[in-house]
């Protein structure tokens, strides 16, 4: 017994000896591969993002997709242009990403992000990382871009107010036409997925030069951030197939920049129309109450497989009015461990909800709010076998 006990302590202390020798050996090794590790995990993600104008068409295809029909008494409210009426095409400001610093290319729009519509383009980043968005103005009014969630300094806020800042830290507050900034963003833990949520999340980013004229016009667009750990390198979360994100709003678009241009370029007489726009009923046909951009199932590229693993971003901007339900015909969702197939959202608000899409059809996505659906805040999405 005393012999084997002896034998496991010589063992002992020539492995414990064997490994003081390989560690400084090793340590090389370890110390290079823990920085490949750091350096896949954080990294800096940039982006050239312009405000471009643009003749928005709410309804593209002519017609109320959700019925299968031709516009309606109902639908013309809001759609049919005249004499003192827009219509469905306005001119607006949106967000665009570009593939350099030269803002000469727009980059290419995936197909599986066809959706979005109006938004502009998917912001990513994995807890650890850092955004950089190169930002131009080409609109013909200040912007900027003010991101909700992510941490950054006072030269990258977006936002103009009295907050004591001076100087280079006041550049970022009112970018004006033709000009650029360069937003730095950090994505600290406090910016990623909650103990309840899943591996990724949904914030925003606008303009906020005049944040109620500015998001009207048109600039708002998605920011996800993912969980550390759970990203593809892309910044997409790993255990989903497939990402919508939504918007739904009523533009306004009596308060928006292009009231004026929209006003003498789309109806047919500009100048009586010019005088009346105080009217209520002229006020009425500006309201677009859309998703996406979209009115009357418009709304193009909503569509899945059955069995993926689904994730759908939901967001609101806009005033009293702007109190949403999304709902989804046949389909149930889980949002923070709960069953439903209806979330509320308020202006300014944004939900992140996982879907397992078990029941192949078209189905209707609509807003629950009855006066919005007549107003054609609907649209379509479709899951394949």
């Amino acid at each position: 017994m005393n012999n084997s006990r002896q034998s496991l302590a010589y063992y002992r202390r020539d492995r414990y000896q064997g490994f003081r020798v390989l560690l400084p050996l090793l340590a090389p090794v370890l110390a290079m591969l823990i920085g490949c590790t750091s350096a896949i995990a954080q990294q800096t993600r940039t982006h050239h993002i312009a405000a471009v104008e643009v003749d928005w068409d709410y309804a593209p295809t002519g017609i109320n997709q959700i019925s299968g029909s031709a516009f309606g008494e109902s639908e013309n409210v809001f759609v049919r242009s005249g004499k003192e009426r827009i219509g469905k095409v306005y001119r607006k400001a949106l967000y665009r990403e570009y593939t350099d610093a030269a803002f000469t290319t727009v980059k290419a729009i995936a197909p599986q992000w066809e959706h979005l519509g109006i938004l502009g383009p998917v912001i990513r980043g994995e807890v650890g990382d850092t955004i950089q968005v190169v930002f131009k103005n080409m609109a013909s009014f200040p912007a900027t871009i003010h991101p909700h969630g992510v941490l950054y300094a006072k030269n990258s806020e977006g936002a103009p107010y009295n907050d004591t800042t001076s100087g280079a830290d006041k550049a970022d507050d009112a970018v004006p036409p033709g000009g650029t900034h360069t937003y730095i963003w950090e994505v600290p833990e406090r910016a990623g997925p909650g103990p309840m949520d899943g591996s990724s999340v949904l914030w925003m980013y606008h303009a906020h030069t005049d944040e109620p004229a500015d998001t009207n016009t048109g600039l708002v667009g998605p920011l996800i951030v993912t969980r550390k750990g759970s990203a593809n390198p892309d910044g997409s979360p790993k255990d989903i197939d497939r990402e919508f994100v939504t918007l739904f709003t009523v533009f306004n678009e009596n308060a928006s920049h292009y009231l004026e241009h929209n006003v003498n370029h789309f109806t047919g007489k500009p100048k009586k129309t010019m005088k009346n726009l105080d009217d209520p009923e002229f006020q009425e046909s500006n309201l677009m109450h859309s998703v996406n951009g979209y009115v009357y199932g418009n709304l193009p590229g909503l569509t899945m497989k059955q069995g993926e693993r689904v994730r759908w971003y939901m967001m609101s901007i806009g005033t009293e009015v702007d109190l949403h339900t999304p709902h989804w015909h046949g389909q149930t969702i889980l949002w923070m461990g709960s069953r439903m197939d209806m979330v509320e959202l308020l202006p300014g608000s944004m939900k992140t909800v996982d879907m397992a899409p078990d029941n192949p059809g078209t189905w209707l996505y609509h807003c629950h709010v009855n006066d919005h659906i007549t107003a054609g805040m609907m649209a379509l999405f479709t899951v394949t076998e």
